[in-house]
């Protein structure tokens, strides 16, 4: 008799593309992945109507949703309209209250919408004033994995994540989330599994971690 093989959705992180899935491996003769991708909302469009339209792309019955960040917040509002098996999220919330003291201030002040998101299509600008090991490796980190770069859409995704409205998260998610990550500081993270010096971009730096543990986790 063979294995029910379980479909794994895996949605990436604000603007990003699934590359950063590309070193995730799980067992074959179990599981099954599939990778979801961004598309430019309609004008105004709500994050319940946008997971929706996302929930499209899924083509099996009670699947597993992963979402890394941005996506993470996505994945919960896509299991509000179908039904899952397990739902995953990863360097992300589950809640408003897991949003940190600046995120909070920039949706009450409005400071959101002052970030110029239409530079982000500008990355060689920055590549060219880049100074610094650091700043140069992060840059070719955004070059390779961006997939996204409409401001219409930056706009748009950063206003859901500081404006998102979540109290209560589903009973049984599991939240994986880096000790180091500096967009969502695990000091504001409740009921989560820690990755030791797991950073924001946890799911590229520390694959091996999840490629050992993502199996026990989904079963």
């Amino acid at each position: 008799m063979s294995q029910e093989i379980i479909h794994v959705y895996l949605m990436p992180g604000m603007a990003a593309s699934p590359l950063i899935f590309e070193n995730i491996k799980l067992p074959e003769s179990q599981f099954k992945m599939h990778y979801l991708e961004w598309f430019v909302p309609q004008e105004n469009e709500s994050l319940s109507d946008y997971a929706f339209r996302m929930t499209k792309k899924i083509e099996h019955e009670n699947p597993v949703l992963l979402g890394v960040s941005f996506g993470g917040i996505l994945v919960q509002e896509m299991c509000k309209h179908i039904s899952i098996r397990k739902l995953i999220i990863v360097s992300s919330i589950k809640s408003k209250y897991e949003l940190p003291l600046k995120m909070q201030l920039a949706k009450s002040t409005g400071a959101y919408k002052l970030v110029p998101t239409q530079l982000a299509s500008k990355i060689e600008v920055f590549e060219k004033y880049a100074f610094g090991k650091t700043m140069a490796k992060r840059l070719e980190l955004y070059k390779k994995y961006l997939s996204v770069n409409d401001p219409n859409y930056l706009s748009w995704a950063l206003k859901q994540v500081v404006c998102w409205e979540q109290e209560v998260y589903k009973e049984g998610i599991a939240h994986i989330h880096g000790d180091k990550d500096p967009v969502f500081p695990i000091k504001h993270i409740k009921n989560c599994i820690t990755i030791n010096g797991g950073t924001h971009i946890a799911i590229i730096n520390k694959y091996k971690w999840f490629n050992e543990n993502l199996p026990k986790i989904i079963l």
